[in-house]
């Protein structure tokens, strides 16, 4: 029960902080990383990489606490999961 609550909650803050780096261009706060995908579409690739670095910060946490071997498994099905959803749910896309 509490990997199911781990893995359910690190999706919902993967899939957050995938939303939040895909919307923050619209607001030009920070200037973005982006490559075209065809004639006037864009993906947005911050979200992404947002995602990364956190996933990567919840491994240095885990390493430190000497409990990998269950954090690689929840967070890299959490990332995955967020990361398809995310897709699914064009995150990232925009029409230039």
């Amino acid at each position: 029960m509490k990997r199911v609550l781990s893995i359910v909650l690190q999706f919902i803050l993967y899939l957050l902080a995938f939303a939040i780096g895909s919307f923050l261009p619209v607001f030009h706060l920070l200037p973005t990383l982006s490559f075209n995908i065809g004639a006037g579409r864009v993906f947005v690739y911050d979200g992404i990489l947002l995602m990364l670095a956190l996933y990567l910060l919840i491994l240095l946490i885990a390493a430190a606490r000497k409990k990998i071997h269950t954090a690689l498994l929840n967070a890299t099905l959490a990332f995955l999961l967020a990361m398809i959803v995310g897709l699914l749910l064009k995150f990232g896309f925009k029409s230039a």
